[in-house]
């Protein structure tokens, strides 16, 4: 069986992306998923994307970790969705599509995508780090130096000793300058360091904010893989109206066989 399939990459942060919207991919295959995924053997994707029919909305996305598992909201992925269905004419400049964790919408100029998120209403600080949930849950640490921090064994410790079989995504973060953080994320379901993480650069900037190292509702996050803007509403009951910028690409078109 061949499938047609797409290279998309949103800083760094990259994807397999097909188009399911005939049901024909075999979406309960974990093996195949992971081997698509599979960096020497495969194709090579920090994750695999389904683009599904909706009845009311311009499209479904179901997204599968590189471990070939289906997970919880990527921020990435969701920006990568968002051109893909721009080249397949489902969309214009904007689009409302549903994924794991609900409803988004998005607007497009050029390759930059903005990505609305869903609603933050807690954020937990604790004396050393924080943890919300941004449709993915996330541990954010702040550390000296990002660049020399050994983030995937101690993002792999913290993931595994902390938060179980479950597991939590793990940022490691530093103070730039003013209202600008460097980023660097270890993902549950890659295992592994990726170059760029979505939904960890909206919990970075919501965590800062909440614990103070930021006074701006507009941040710029930089991650290994490029730069993106959160922007944000901050309440009394949380944060709302949450954006996520930038960039995203197709990379190359291919066909696959299972």
């Amino acid at each position: 069986m061949e499938f047609t399939f797409y290279k998309y990459q949103g800083t760094g942060n990259d994807f397999i992306l097909i188009d399911n919207r005939q049901e024909l991919f075999p979406k309960n295959d974990t093996k195949a998923i992971a081997d698509m995924c599979h960096r020497n053997f495969g194709i090579g994707a920090d994750g695999l994307i389904l683009l599904e029919e909706h009845l009311e909305a311009d499209f479904t996305m179901v997204y599968y970790n590189s471990d070939g598992r289906p997970s919880s909201m990527c921020g990435n992925g969701g920006r990568c969705i968002v051109l893909f269905a721009k080249l397949l004419g489902l969309i214009e400049e904007k689009a409302a599509f549903e994924a794991v964790d609900g409803m988004h919408y998005a607007t497009v100029d050029g390759n930059t995508v903005s990505l609305k998120m869903q609603e933050v209403p807690n954020v937990s600080v604790e004396e050393a780090h924080c943890f919300l949930d941004t449709g993915s849950p996330h541990h954010v640490t702040m550390v000296d130096d990002v660049y020399t921090h050994a983030v995937a064994s101690e993002g792999k410790r913290i993931r595994n000793e902390i938060y179980g079989a479950q597991g939590a995504n793990v940022n490691f973060v530093s103070l730039k300058e003013s209202d600008t953080f460097i980023v660097r994320t270890y993902e549950r379901g890659v295992e592994n360091e990726t170059l760029s993480c979505g939904t960890g650069v909206v919990a970075v900037a919501l965590a800062m904010y909440a614990m103070g190292k930021a006074q701006s509702e507009t941040l710029s996050i930089e991650t290994m893989g490029g730069t993106l803007e959160v922007q944000f509403d901050a309440s009394e009951v949380g944060f709302r109206n949450i954006y996520l910028i930038g960039p995203a690409q197709q990379v190359f078109k291919g066909t696959y066989v299972l």
